[in-house]
């Protein structure tokens, strides 16, 4: 009975299906791999254009995770050139080309810690939690007496891609290494970390806006907004504001008679 049904089977006709339906697979991943290679969206061709030209950093500095992630939002319009601080102003030019928006190099920075407190200043109370800001800060705004001091916890320094970073005495202190990402200025939870021109020669190590007394009673080294710093200045590169000094590094010429002249080491040399 078996030999039977298996004669009656037509065997030719079965190959021819079984290879038609080859010839279709077959077919049909030939379509697949055309389209995967000619069909590619420009879109995909920009975002790999523009990240040959990023610096490779993956600092973190520009907001992203990556230097992919910051070349797919430059391609979807959704991020500025100018959030990256890393990339050669060159390989920006061409990057602005791709993109058809104007550019124009600006000129290279730094970051500074705007706190010197640290050890100079008084604690609040003994903080015995996770060693990270942002959880310190979580309890009562961190351990320090002055409000706008830095933690001391490092953030900064772990996010840091070139170790550019370090806590001496208790306070944050960016040293010649920095590239100026600015993944310090994200990490930092007081908002310490500001960016100034990498030739300036001086800078404001204090982000208190209180009143002379209230900052003498929590910090030795804290500005007192006396004004004396804006007085000296030849130029007029400082003006106060918010009893706190502003340097205008568009008219600072370096001389460093501001920071002579402050009582309480407040403006620091570079």
């Amino acid at each position: 009975m078996q030999t039977m049904l298996l004669a009656e089977v037509q065997w030719g006709q079965v190959g021819v299906v079984l290879g038609v339906f080859a010839a279709i697979a077959v077919l049909l991943t030939v379509c697949i791999l055309l389209v995967a290679k000619f069909c590619k969206t420009n879109a995909d061709e920009k975002v790999e254009s523009i990240l040959s030209h990023l610096a490779g950093a993956n600092c973190g500095g520009c907001g992203c995770t990556g230097c992919a992630g910051f070349a797919e939002k430059l391609a979807k319009g959704e991020a500025a050139l100018s959030d990256c601080h890393v990339t050669e102003s060159d390989q920006k030019a061409q990057i602005a080309q791709i993109l058809g928006v104007p550019y124009a190099a600006g000129k290279p920075t730094v970051s500074v810690c705007r706190c010197a407190g640290g050890d100079n200043a008084a604690d609040a109370f003994v903080y015995n939690g996770a060693a990270d800001c942002a959880e310190q800060k979580k309890l009562a705004g961190g351990h320090k007496a002055c409000k706008y001091g830095c933690l001391g916890d490092g953030n900064c320094t772990r996010v840091c891609p070139e170790n550019a970073v370090c806590i001496q005495n208790g306070c944050a202190e960016v040293g010649d290494r920095c590239i100026s990402c600015g993944a310090c200025m994200l990490a930092c939870p007081q908002k310490l970390f500001d960016r100034i021109p990498a030739d300036a020669k001086v800078y404001v190590a204090c982000s208190s806006h209180d009143r002379g007394k209230a900052v003498m009673d929590v910090c030795k080294v804290g500005c007192i907004g006396c004004g004396k710093c804006a007085k000296v200045c030849p130029q007029g590169a400082v003006t106060m504001q918010d009893n706190l000094p502003v340097i205008d590094y568009t008219k600072c010429i370096g001389c460093g008679k501001c920071a002579e002249s402050c009582p309480r080491g407040s403006i620091r040399t570079r």
